[in-house]
């Protein structure tokens, strides 16, 4: 599905960073940063140009040979992963941060895979998220049409427990990122410090 979705030869989120991504990349510590879930790129390439080493994983290569062009165009490097997350090793202590930009997974593969990104920061590392929440089902505008796939502030609170929590909130936002994400949106937004 995400193949067929990024085969275009349109950018299907556009190639701009994450509105939350940008206003909060001050928590980011420089260093080995992974994006995971980051598709075509555009929140790794721009991690990139602001002096990160980042690491984009993604189910689809299509989408990451698409993030190696955007990476082209923009004058950086970005080291690209395929891989499925239910087996991605994060390793122990190995990254700088973190990011996820409205990367859904099912509820007992996001409770795994986050608590295998607890053990993968660094200390003094950071987990950078933003996400649907359950009240965006039905709105059309962006995200899994699954509410087992949609994360609210509480639960994201409890999958990061023991980090130190820097930003924590729910809102009402416009999100317009390509053709993928139009409109008003229900989010999570959510940074914690190993």
């Amino acid at each position: 599905m995400w193949d067929q979705r990024y085969g275009d030869a349109e950018f299907f989120y556009g190639t701009e960073p994450n509105e939350f991504l940008r206003g909060n990349a001050s928590h980011l510590p420089r260093g080995s940063l992974l994006c995971i879930g980051d598709g075509e790129g555009r929140n790794g390439v721009w991690l990139a140009q602001q002096g990160h080493t980042v690491t984009s994983v993604d189910l689809s290569a299509v989408g990451l040979d698409k993030a190696q062009q955007l990476a082209r165009q923009r004058g950086v490097h970005l080291t690209t992963q395929p891989a499925d997350l239910a087996t991605f090793d994060l390793g122990e202590e190995r990254w700088h941060a973190v990011v996820s930009i409205f990367c859904h997974l099912p509820s007992a593969l996001r409770r795994d895979v986050y608590r295998r990104i607890v053990r993968a920061l660094r200390p003094g590392g950071v987990v950078l998220l933003e996400s649907y929440t359950p009240a965006q089902l039905g709105r059309g505008t962006g995200g899994p049409p699954d509410v087992d796939m949609l994360v609210d502030l509480a639960t994201l609170r409890a999958d990061f427990a023991g980090l130190e929590v820097l930003v924590g909130r729910e809102l009402e936002r416009e999100v317009w990122e390509g053709k993928g994400h139009r409109g008003a949106s229900s989010v999570v937004q959510f940074v914690a410090r190993k």
